[in-house]
């Protein structure tokens, strides 16, 4: 049954006017294409006078309610996708028209299967709106709940054959229909992480583009193989695969469970900032990507979400709303993802999210890119003297080397214009060489800055940067006396580790799931159920001892108790630091830019070198019998 949202009430003048409980009449321009169905039925061999009134009636208010959400749905794409508010209450007409339609098909099938001649497909193509509006209210408010609605009505579609019938008709948009339904499901089972389903809908897919090619003579098919190739490689992106006793695979959650963070012990001082809004960045190069959504992107959004629960136990009746007084505590941070965004995109996002963070919330800024580097020394230490990590400078780049050339030929000449610019105020003002490789750095290659991020630092700011150039954040200036923590990855990672770069970073991996990338740099691909959860519950008494470590610890700064409240950001910084602890005592990693850094510092000799977390670290090693990989005298190695 679909289940209305509960949405705040601001009407908008270009937008179509509430539906009331009942079908409303259908305005007069909307009766031209009833009329056309109730011909199509006259010419199939009936008489327009032999139809009864209400059945008439019946289907005037389906074509009604079919156009409206049509019209609803399409106007979607029209609204503006930061802001939190603007979009509420035209998903909320949304939801009701689709509502009344599902219903309504439902209770008039025969009917409208004898007057109408309404068909399967179109069924199917009804659930799959409402599987779609589910989804993307998901990701409007980030509440995990949706994920299970959406895949109930694709599942629906899918278990009852809407589809089954498109492939007989000679119309190769209805299966492209069809194929792309077959993506959108693949995306929500991969969020829910459905990995049975998944695997059983690939190769669906792979059957139904394999007849979709050889019936139609369509320039598509390159496209829809490598959506088949990117899917492939998402779900196969683990470094370890957690084996049962028959071999099969154990799928593994994630998200925050609720013995996931340490808890808070009695004497702990924390601050009581909670984590509101999130920003996941993703613009590394030939990262494994499906979907706009690339595998460190994937991993931290999960690493920011609760388990998902059945939104039928949270709401009281279908299309009901909850008071509008009633207060009501976000589960999940609300969170934005951007896909290879622009200097300008970015900061709309950043700007819209700093806007409406509400008072004692925290701003998450998580940043997976390709680094961008100064050419040449600098004797000053700003934020904009040590490069910063990439942005897209154009979409449309990627879509053809006819417009990749144009942009280049652009960015060369404004380029060398720069440099002429450069040089004479050089002369004039004796500026430094170096500012002019970091102007033409600059406009050549499209970067956020340390110094970008300034401005937002006037409220709580937490930033992650997994990055070959994080180190540019680690010269960051608490301008205005608000918490802000960075957590920076390491710069490269060492020779004998097999490079794992498209298949996510291993920071990334450290944060999201810490105990598969302690299997993966011990040289483990695989391992039994049981030992996966011993090693669990042991690292979860390791992060117990951390959250003690940080919040007994007399050197620390003030800014990471001030996050250690909120749970999300407490187990961010635990594995952390267990990713840094980790990396300082494997034997491999031996170069300082082998190793995770922090702004500002953590105390090393009271937490990431503390003697006790080392042997903790030791100890499960040894449980996995890969304790060889490790130094055993740690600190005397320094």
């Amino acid at each position: 049954m679909v289940r209305g949202a509960r949405q705040p009430q601001q009407p908008r003048s270009r937008l179509a006017p509430r539906l009331t409980g009942t079908v409303e009449k259908p305005p007069r321009k909307r009766k031209s294409r009833t009329e056309f169905a109730l011909k199509e039925i006259m010419s199939s061999g009936g008489a327009e006078d032999d139809i009864p009134q209400g059945e008439r009636k019946t289907v005037t208010d389906f074509c009604y309610l079919l156009d409206k959400s049509k019209q609803l749905f399409n106007g979607l794409r029209d609204l503006p996708q930061y802001g939190q508010k603007q979009w509420q209450s035209y998903f909320g007409r949304t939801f009701d028209v689709y509502t009344k339609l599902w219903k309504f098909q439902q209770q008039h099938r025969q009917v409208l299967d004898n007057r109408y001649g309404l068909k399967r497909w179109q069924i199917g193509e009804i659930a799959s709106k409402i599987g779609q509006l589910y989804y993307h209210y998901y990701l409007r408010t980030s509440e995990t709940s949706y994920l299970n609605e959406a895949f109930s009505f694709y599942s629906a579609i899918r278990q009852r054959s809407y589809y089954s019938q498109v492939n007989k008709e000679d119309r190769p948009e209805l299966v492209v229909k069809k194929l792309r339904y077959y993506a959108r499901f693949i995306v929500v089972c991969l969020l829910l992480n459905k990995m049975d389903v998944v695997k059983d809908l690939v190769k669906e897919l792979s059957d139904e583009i394999e007849d979709y090619t050889h019936r139609f003579n369509t320039e598509d098919q390159v496209e829809w193989n490598l959506v088949l190739q990117e899917v492939a490689a998402f779900i196969e992106a683990d470094p370890v695969m957690v084996l049962n006793d028959d071999n099969t695979i154990v799928i593994t959650s994630n998200r925050l469970a609720e013995t996931g963070a340490p808890l808070l012990e009695q004497g702990m001082i924390v601050g009581q900032l909670s984590l509101a809004d999130a920003l996941i960045i993703g613009n590394c190069n030939n990262q494994v990507k499906f979907s706009e959504l690339t595998v460190d992107m994937f991993r931290m959004l999960q690493a920011l979400e609760r388990e998902p629960m059945n939104l039928a136990s949270q709401m009281n009746k279908p299309g009901m709303q909850e008071s509008a007084d009633k207060p009501t505590r976000r589960e999940n941070p609300h969170k934005y993802l951007l896909y290879k965004p622009t200097f300008s995109q970015l900061y709309t996002f950043l700007a819209a999210s700093f806007k409406e963070l509400p008072a004692n919330s925290v701003l998450l800024i998580y940043l997976s890119a390709t680094g961008v580097f100064p050419t040449g020394r600098s004797d000053s230490e700003g934020p904009y003297d040590f490069g910063g990590v990439l942005t897209n400078s154009n979409r449309d780049i990627i879509n053809g080397d006819a417009i990749h050339k144009r942009n280049q030929s652009h960015k060369e000449m404004h380029c060398a214009m720069a440099r002429r610019r450069c040089e004479q105020s050089r002369l004039k003002s004796k500026i430094s060489e170096r500012y002019t490789a970091i102007h033409c750095d600059c406009c050549c290659f499209p970067s956020l800055h340390p110094g970008d991020l300034y401005p937002f630092t006037r409220k709580p700011l937490f930033i992650i940067v997994d990055s070959s150039n994080s180190v540019a954040y680690k010269n960051f200036t608490n301008l205005f006396g608000q918490p802000l923590v960075c957590l920076l990855s390491p710069t490269a990672y060492p020779k004998a580790l097999q490079d794992q770069s498209q298949r996510g970073s291993l920071f990334t991996l450290f944060l999201n799931n810490p105990l598969m990338a302690f299997l993966f740099v011990s040289g483990l691909s695989s391992m039994r159920r049981g030992l996966w959860e011993k090693c669990q519950e042991y690292l979860r008494k390791i992060n117990r001892d951390i959250a003690q470590l940080l919040t007994h610890s007399r050197s620390i700064d003030q800014a990471f108790l001030q996050f250690f409240g909120d749970e999300f950001l407490r187990l961010l910084l635990t594995r952390f630091i267990f990713c840094s602890a980790t990396m300082r005592m494997h034997k491999i990693f031996r170069e300082t830019r082998n190793y995770p850094e922090s702004y500002p510092q953590l105390p090393r000799d009271e937490t990431v070198e503390n003697p006790h977390l080392q042997k903790h670290i030791l100890e499960l090693a040894s449980i996995l019998d890969v304790r060889n990989v490790f130094l055993e005298n740690t600190i005397d190695d320094y």
